[in-house]
């Protein structure tokens, strides 16, 4: 069952009209934390850093694309493009990762993008019933099952995550 939470981002809302079990978690974003955005909202919903993923905008080639993995570890560019099938990835320019998706850094959710992007989802998300990714804005997390996340965005998932 749902949350019965208002729709107060696209990403909530994609969870609402799909009807998907969810969590909503609100923490207090720290400007001045040293912390990563990641690690800080690890550390403010009391969750291992396993279990929170970070949501990174790609360019594949030409196309952009986005990368799930989690807060504890590192993005490998190489397996991404290898599980896209494109000769090179590389990050996204910040401006432009904001303007495709609708969102800000810190706060870019798989769900509910201006522009419905590709999505490579690590394959260490199936070692938790239950994961966190960012509900479209700093302070705002989700919690649901992997395989809804997977489900939601059409996500392909594959060993994408190399440690930090």
């Amino acid at each position: 069952m749902a949350s019965h939470e208002s729709a107060s981002t696209p990403a909530v809302a994609a969870l609402l009209a799909a009807d998907v079990a969810h969590t909503v978690h609100h923490y207090d974003h720290d400007p001045s934390s040293e912390l990563s955005y990641g690690h800080e909202a690890a550390q403010a919903l009391s969750a291992a850093p396993e279990r929170v993923f970070k949501t990174l905008c790609v360019r594949a080639d030409d196309a952009l694309a986005l990368a799930v993995v989690p807060v504890a570890g590192l993005l490998d560019l190489k397996a991404v493009a290898r599980a896209l099938g494109v000769k090179k990835a590389i990050m996204a320019e910040p401006d432009e990762a904001e303007r495709v998706t609708g969102y800000v850094l810190g706060g870019i959710s798989p769900l509910g993008g201006r522009k419905k992007l590709p999505a490579i989802i690590d394959s260490s998300a199936f070692d938790h019933d239950q994961v966190y990714i960012s509900g479209g804005r700093r302070g705002l997390d989700i919690e649901l099952a992997p395989a809804d996340l997977v489900s939601l965005t059409d996500a392909a998932t594959a060993p994408i995550a190399k440690d930090a």
